[in-house]
């Protein structure tokens, strides 16, 4: 990447630059293979962060079907952890994983289950787990919440086999007009749900599998006298991504805690030939980065106070402009052989390309995320009707009471006086895409096309390639779109 014209002495945020356009001869924004730089390598090089109001075992589901990675954040207790991971593990990969209710379950809990998933659908099954009918929020409209499921529910079902193709399944739905195709293993027990929607999108995204073939899924851990027992527990479970994390990653802690975690890492990648990546932060400077990964860290996660749920710079003053931090930390990580992921500050798609631009090997999203229907909240609505979910940054008063849930009344009550993050946010749904694969689609799209205007086909001629400028406040503005008329 280089700069249109000087680099300014002073930091940089997103909307500080722009991108202009070089001379290209990449004609399709479908030829840009947007493998991600981090030594991860997944189709898509976006990270879902490890909050708890965002990331869950759907999320996870959800997003590495379509090529990214969710990781599952630290406070959950571990065995539960374990489970989600093995959930994960044994998801269909193709298809979706369905909302599954009982025919005698009452109307109202099976509506309370049907927004978990985009597709909007319940399926009913019988005791041997096979597809006998499904049932959607227009079958329950104005009907008794008492009811029981089997009472509205629709037997006109579109049924396919497990191995029938998107191109496939997309055809038969074009002719039968059903909302989803149900898929079935040769014992006919249900498998997973498709919709034309998501057979286009199979034919769009490469799902982020394991050498085994099953969707990939990362765990945090924090930097605690715990990290080493936590790290082993979970490579014993299979996560794919160890992620090492605190909000001040260059300190002590953290790099005794790398030096502890990477040699069980090393021994059970010597036992079983799977060699799982170990991701450390935050930082915001080379120094940060290099110390990092001299530690043991193979990714340093780059980004402090940039968050929309955290309040780091307004308490503290501590953090950095983040388009500045990625440049530096990018750049001094790959002098050292590592990789970096931009964390946080990122609102649109123009951010995750400029992210990438600036060195990112890929690019993780916390609340962004959070109003969608997968993440892990409750679906709420206000009172003008619109639908959010709850979210609330970890180190806010909130995740901290769960975090030290084990310690005493007094320590928790002590330690929740420290808080530098967002108890309780609205995250609303966006009505034009309410489900995380619709933001992917969003992210994903912007982020092909600028490589097309830079001449890219693939991520690291787009940082080879990219030419960025510095903008006013009002160049930013001038470049955003106005849902109205402005007369």
């Amino acid at each position: 990447m280089r700069f249109l014209n000087q680099q300014p002495a002073h930091d940089l945020t997103y909307n500080d630059v722009f991108m202009a356009p070089s001379r290209s001869s990449v004609t399709s924004r479908l030829d840009v293979d947007l493998t991600s730089r981090d030594g991860l390598g997944l189709p898509l090089p976006l990270v879902v962060a490890n909050m708890t109001a965002i990331s869950g075992r759907r999320m996870a589901e959800t997003v590495a079907r379509r090529g990214g990675i969710a990781i599952l954040p630290q406070d959950i207790p571990v065995d539960i952890v374990v489970e989600a991971i093995a959930r994960v593990k044994r998801a269909p990969v193709q298809f979706e994983t369905p909302v599954v209710v009982d025919p005698t379950m009452p109307v109202g809990d099976a509506m309370n289950l049907v927004p978990k998933r985009a597709h909007g659908v319940a399926v009913v099954v019988d005791t041997q787990h096979h597809p006998i009918g499904q049932v959607s929020p227009a079958q329950a409209e104005g009907v008794d919440r008492f009811l029981q499921v089997h009472d509205i529910m629709s037997t006109e079902l579109t049924i396919v086999e497990a191995t029938t193709s998107p191109k496939e399944v997309f055809d038969i739905l074009d002719r039968t007009r059903h909302r989803i195709a149900i898929a079935v293993d040769e014992q006919g027990a249900l498998v997973g749900v498709m919709t034309s929607k998501g057979a286009v999108r199979c034919g769009i995204y490469d799902p982020a599998v394991d050498a085994q073939g099953r969707l990939r899924i990362g765990t945090a851990i924090g930097i605690s006298g715990s990290a080493a027992q936590r790290a082993q527990a979970l490579l014993d479970a299979h996560t794919d991504v160890l992620v090492m994390d605190t909000a001040h990653g260059h300190q002590e802690r953290m790099i005794e805690a790398l030096q502890a975690v990477r040699p069980i890492r090393d021994r059970h990648a010597d036992a079983t030939g799977v060699r799982v990546p170990i991701v450390a932060g935050n930082v915001v400077t080379a120094q940060g980065t290099l110390d990092l990964i001299e530690a043991g860290a193979d990714v340093v996660k780059v980004g402090v106070g940039p968050g929309a749920m955290c309040t780091t710079r307004m308490q503290t003053g501590v953090g950095r402009p983040q388009f500045s931090a990625v440049l530096e930390c990018a750049q001094a990580a790959a002098s050292a052989s590592g990789a970096i992921w931009a964390d946080g500050g990122v609102r649109h798609p123009r951010d995750v390309a400029l992210a990438l631009a600036g060195g990112a090997g890929a690019v993780m999203i916390g609340s962004w995320f959070a109003g969608t229907y997968e993440s892990t909240g409750d679906l709420l609505s206000a009172p003008d009707g619109r639908r959010y979910k709850e979210s609330f940054g970890m180190a806010s008063a909130r995740a901290v009471r769960n975090r030290t849930r084990s310690s005493s009344a007094f320590e928790r009550a002590r330690a929740a006086l420290f808080e530098e993050g967002i108890s309780s946010s609205r995250m609303y749904l966006d009505p034009a895409r309410p489900g995380v694969e619709d933001l992917l689609d969003f992210i994903s799209s912007g982020v092909r096309s600028s490589c097309t205007y830079a001449g890219s086909r693939n991520l690291a001629e787009f940082q080879d390639k990219a030419v960025v400028g510095i903008q006013s406040l009002a160049g930013f503005e001038e470049g955003r779109p106005l849902p109205t008329s402005w007369a």
